[in-house]
């Protein structure tokens, strides 16, 4: 989200230009982003005078503007969104956010980034939301207490310093101006705090602030030397934030232990303000290394109303939480089994639930088992042809488990028996299903002494952590099994 370039213009009937530029602002860097965007659909920022008869024409602010233009006036060209397409030197500057208040227009062009041909919905172009957000901040700015043109003239001479601020290099950080000034300690007239759009109303009531980290483990083993074990983390930071006033501030920070995982492939909110960019260029893609960027992350943000995903992320951890293998070996209608699970001792050994599910596909409803288990218990599903083995809430201190035993089937009953057509002779998986409170595989969590709130009031901070099963899966080793990939996981 950026803007190219932006005008303020004093709307002047009758003189010989019907308009003059107050202030203008371009931003190369952005230029140059939208020439890379565009590619052949881009259309460079005219000079000021060609934008000025081309934007008061498409506005019909021109004082001789009075004959009927096909490509202006038509049916099909209404314009009921505040932005349009200018002609300039032969081709069209699109997408130009402008308005009319007071005797000033009001102008920017936000950045597309992908080609105008063909056209982009307008839903799409994020650019053009914030394009509106920064010139009406400008316009509060400009007319809040002003009571006279030198006033006026001594906002728009502060407006080139107050930019540099409130919007580097073309990115809105702050549409209130008003506020940036203030802390600038230049001298200037105050105005109450405008609302922004996508804030619908004001929480009224106690502060606080809940901050819900949850990490979800895949896995895919195999327990072969000539394919790979995979596993993943991926994990979602969850924030609720009440706290009073319009536009509340708030900084989160989210750590590591020594020997934690990296956090990559970060994704944020877009109400997240500013990211160091070490966050933003920590990829899985890239080899692992000692120079990776292990926090902490900082997240300042503007929160919503309600209850969001702060970020996302990806991590690679050493070794899979529970390390497992399956072994079958089928005897006419019955099979033999054998399971072993292992889990790291770097692991908490607290789990609200924890158990193992065994599905026989392609089969005959179970007539018989007959099982030994080391831990837990073991529940059979004859018409699902399912085994569940329940381990419970902790692993023995051993950390490690067994379930061996022979499974009978009947005669199959294509209707009702489960099938799958990937679990065919001796394919076969067991997929786990766990989850453990207070805790995260990255070790990733949130200090609350080092939230940041900018708001009224003292607010309460919780923060909990989770780590929770996904496509969990171990595949009988002795058969042939569909193999993933790191990409695959995500």
């Amino acid at each position: 989200m950026a803007q190219r370039a932006m005008w303020l213009i004093s709307h002047e009937p009758g003189t010989p230009l019907c308009g003059t530029v107050r202030f203008s602002r371009r931003y190369p860097t952005v230029e140059k982003r939208a020439k890379v965007f565009n590619g052949a659909s881009y259309v460079p920022i005219p000079e000021d005078g060609p934008l000025l008869r081309a934007l008061l024409f498409e506005l019909r602010l021109l004082g001789d503007d009075k004959d009927f233009v096909e490509s202006r006036d038509s049916c099909s060209h209404i314009n009921k969104t505040s932005v349009y397409g200018l002609p300039v030197g032969g081709e069209e500057l699109w997408p130009v956010v402008a308005f009319l208040k007071n005797g000033m227009i009001y102008a920017s062009v936000p950045l597309v980034e992908q080609t105008l041909s063909p056209r982009p919905p307008l839903i799409s172009i994020s650019g053009i939301s914030q394009g509106f957000e920064l010139l009406f901040g400008i316009q509060d700015f400009l007319y809040s207490g002003q009571k006279n043109d030198a006033e006026l003239n001594t906002k728009l001479s502060q407006l080139s310093d107050l930019l540099l601020h409130t919007c580097p290099f073309g990115t809105l950080l702050d549409a209130n101006l008003q506020n940036s000034l203030d802390n600038t300690n230049i001298a200037s007239v105050t105005h109450p705090q405008k609302q922004p759009a996508w804030k619908a109303g004001i929480y009224r009531g106690k502060p606080q602030v809940s901050i819900s980290i949850m990490e979800k483990v895949k896995s895919m083993q195999y327990d072969k030397r000539d394919v790979a074990d995979m596993w993943q983390i991926i994990g979602a930071v969850t924030c609720k934030c009440d706290l009073e006033g319009i536009m509340p501030n708030v900084t989160i920070s989210l750590s590591l232990p020594t020997n934690g995982s990296p956090l990559q492939d970060i994704l944020v909110h877009p109400c997240v303000t500013s990211l160091d960019s070490a966050i933003l260029t920590s990829s899985s893609i890239d080899t692992m290394d000692d120079s990776a960027f292990s926090g902490p992350y900082k997240f300042p943000f503007t929160p919503p109303l309600e209850s969001f995903n702060l970020c996302y992320y990806t991590s690679q951890v050493p070794v899979p939480p529970i390390l497992g293998f399956y072994q079958i070996q089928e005897e006419e209608v019955q099979l033999k089994i054998t399971i072993n699970l292992k889990l790291h001792e770097s692991v908490k050994n607290n789990f609200e639930f924890c158990e193992a599910r065994i599905p026989f596909y392609n089969r005959g409803p179970i007539t018989h088992v007959e099982y030994k288990v080391s831990f837990g218990q073991l529940e059979v599903f004859r018409e699902k042809s399912l085994l569940i083995w329940t381990i419970g809430q902790k692993f023995p201190k051993s950390m490690e488990i067994t379930l061996s035993g022979t499974v009978t089937f009947g005669a199959k009953n294509h209707e009702n028996q489960p099938f799958d057509q990937i679990c065919i002779g001796g394919t076969a998986y067991v997929k786990l299903h766990f989850k453990i409170l207070d805790y995260t595989l990255t070790g990733c969590y949130a200090d609350q002494h080092s939230v940041q709130v900018f708001a009224s009031g003292k607010p309460k901070i919780s923060t909990h952590r989770k780590l929770m099963s996904s496509d969990y899966y171990i595949w009988n080793s002795k058969a042939p099994a569909p193999i993933a990939y790191g990409s695959l996981l995500l």
